[in-house]
This record gives C-alpha cells, structure tokens and sequence, in this order.
C-alpha cells in the first residue's frame, strides 16, 4: 500500500479522496464538453485540426531532440494564441453570448428535455417557413407541388430530380418554384425538417371522380399520395387556391391554419414513430440480455 501512496505521489496525484474532485470532474466535463460542440459547430474544428498536427510535430521535435524546430515553436507558442483570439474573435463573443444566455444547471441536468425542446421549436419554425412560402405562392399565382415524406421513403421518385438537400426556408421554396428557373417545373420533396430534390416526376392519378377542371399538378399530387403514406402540398397556377392530397384525398382551398395544423400531426406522427422504435428497440435488448 505504502509503494502505491508514494507512485500517487510521485506523479502528483492526490492520496486522499474528497468530494471536491467529483465536483471539479463534473464540471470539467461539461466545460470539455460545450467545449467541443461549440468547436465542432464553427470554423474553430479547421482550427483544431492544424493545431493537433502543429502539436504533432512540436513532440516529434522534442522527443528527436530538433532543437530548432523545439525553439523555434517555443518562441512562437504565445504569438500563435494571440492570432487565434484575433482570428476567431466573432466566433468566440457569440460563444459567450451563448453562455450567458444558457441555463447551466438546467443544460447539465435536463440535456435531454433540451434537446426535445429545440427539436420541437425547429419543427414549428420549419413548418412555419412552409406555410409562408405555399400562401405567398399562392397570392402571386405561382404553382408549386411540394411532397412532405413521412415514413416511406419514395427514393425511386426522388431520383427523378436534381438533388438538393438544403435547410427548409419560405426563401428557397419561392425560389425554387419562381417562374421560368431550372427547378421550377415538377415537384419538391421534403424529409427529415430539409429539402431533398426538386423537378422530381410523379405518378399520376386514375381516380375518376377527381375533377375535370383539375390539371396535371392536383393528378400527381394525388397520385403520389395514392402509393405512399406521404402529404403532398398543391398550389394552382391558374387560381392560386391551395389544395393538400392525402390517402389518395385532395382537399382544396385549405386556410394557412389548416395547413399549419396538418403540417404540426405530420411532425407528431413522425415524433411518436420514433419514440415507438426506441421502445421497441430497448425491449428488443432486454430480451437479448436475459
């Protein structure tokens, strides 16, 4: 016992616990952690890569005794901090801007709740930038057909199109179907809050009791509607009147609130689904162990 005390105290390490060193742990972690993920999520991850390599070579100097390349980046250790705070200063006030904005205890503790927090305000103003970009569509008259995917996944209609794969915005959308573009002519599809082909082809609709007055844009609306579990979103280019097709269903003249409130089931559908996995999965697990 008495060689183990003086190994731990060799290498500078305390003999004695305390419950100071759980608390000094915890909150290391999460500063490492936050740390990390603001790294990860700005220009400083580049940052980080060349500093692992300069780092690299600094040991390789050290370890082969290079005394120049050892001076040399010892010398240039302290300028090298300095460039990197100049640098990545916007990156760094919004960090702390960021973290005077957090709740600390909540985001240790509630990480979870969190996350299910965010993800919901993402969906609500994702859904939102659709129903602005369908009426604004609709008060110019610009048609558009926009396919919102829930659990079958329709790759065989999507490789039709030009592969985007962009976030959602009321932006894009008006764009993308704006009047004489290369995109504007076919349908959109939507999966997992972004947009991830556009001039795609549908299949068209045999329903006979679908109105004659109704062109090809409400036929492939439906159609798709009628092999897959998906929403799609119509606006006429001759009435601007807003139509939805579900179940091989068309529903026209639907209100900006009717639409949102489809659009928030879609998300709660998709929501309980993978809450539904998830169970399945850890029951699935349980029953491996035992």
């Amino acid at each position: 016992m008495h060689r183990w005390m003086s190994m731990l105290n060799n290498i500078g390490l305390p003999q004695s616990f305390h419950l100071t060193y759980i608390v000094e742990i915890l909150i290391l972690t999460v500063i490492i952690y936050e740390l990390l993920i603001w790294v990860k999520n700005t220009r400083a991850w580049t940052l980080l890569k060349g500093i692992v390599v300069v780092t690299a070579f600094a040991l390789i100097s050290y370890f082969f005794h290079l005394t120049t390349l050892t001076w040399l980046m010892s010398k240039t250790a302290g300028v090298l901090v300095t460039v990197v705070v100049i640098v990545f200063q916007p990156e760094l006030r919004r960090a702390l801007e960021q973290l005077g904005r957090k709740n600390i205890i909540f985001s240790i503790f509630g990480t979870s709740a969190v996350i299910a927090e965010e993800d919901r305000r993402s969906r609500d103003k994702i859904n939102s930038e659709i129903v602005k970009a369908v009426f604004e569509m609709s008060k110019v008259k610009t048609g558009a057909l926009i396919v919102m995917e829930k659990k079958v996944i329709l790759n065989e209609y999507e490789r039709t199109g030009i592969p985007i794969d962009a976030l959602i915005s009321s932006q894009l959308l008006m764009n993308i179907f704006e009047h004489n573009t290369p995109l504007h002519d076919g349908a959109v599809f939507i999966r997992n809050q972004r947009v991830v082909a556009a001039t795609c082809y549908l299949p068209l609709s045999d329903n006979m009791e679908l109105s004659k007055e109704l062109g090809t844009r409400h036929r492939a609306g439906v159609g798709i509607s009628e092999v897959s579990d998906s929403l799609t979103i119509i606006v006429s280019e001759e009435t601007g009147a807003v139509s939805i097709a579900e179940s091989g269903k068309l529903t026209r003249s639907v209100s900006p609130d009717d639409l949102k409130a489809k659009l928030a089931e879609i998300t709660q559908s998709v929501d309980d689904g993978k809450r539904k996995k998830l169970r399945e999965r850890i029951k699935n697990e349980r029953k491996t162990d035992v």
